[in-house]
């Protein structure tokens, strides 16, 4: 039997939803920080500087992690067989990932392209790559997902 489309429905709203919680994160972040520490158009060592002198940067580090453990376990709870729940993982992820971009370009008019730069993760330390990278990976990411949905087992 293949994946029932009414779960990958409430994946997706999951996915979209736990994206807009991520992004206003970073909304308020923005808001709460002071002005010089604005992360766009930083190096990496600048960034790096400014989370740990703010005392951020291993809580962002726990937090990237959390989101990771809950993804996962929405992956797990929502199929048995291996193959489905890596495909509800990667569906959760992908979407999770997109709309995180969509919700901060609504929010705060960033990206303003997609060569912006941005800290992708902080686990084991800072990934920085422009948003075309994480927003491409995901698209492929999703269409994995729906082949895996798709397959007869």
């Amino acid at each position: 039997m293949r994946f029932p489309a009414t779960r990958i429905i409430l994946l997706s709203f999951f996915a979209v939803g736990m994206a807009y919680v991520e992004a206003m994160v970073v909304v308020y972040l923005r808001r709460l920080l002071p002005p010089e520490a604005e992360l766009a158009g930083v190096s990496l060592g600048e960034l790096t500087a400014i989370l740990k002198d703010r005392a951020v940067y291993f809580e962002e580090q726990t937090r990237e992690a959390a989101t990771i453990v809950m993804l996962i376990a929405v992956a797990v709870l929502s199929a048995k067989p291996w193959r489905e729940r890596a495909a509800a993982f990667l569906w959760c992820f992908a979407l999770w990932d997109i709309f995180y971009y969509v919700f901060l370009r609504l929010w705060l008019g960033w990206p303003r392209t997609m060569m912006d730069m941005d800290v992708l993760f902080l686990i084991p330390g800072p990934w920085v790559a422009p948003v075309l990278l994480p927003v491409t990976i995901s698209a492929c990411m999703a269409a994995l997902a729906l082949a895996l949905f798709a397959r007869r087992p």
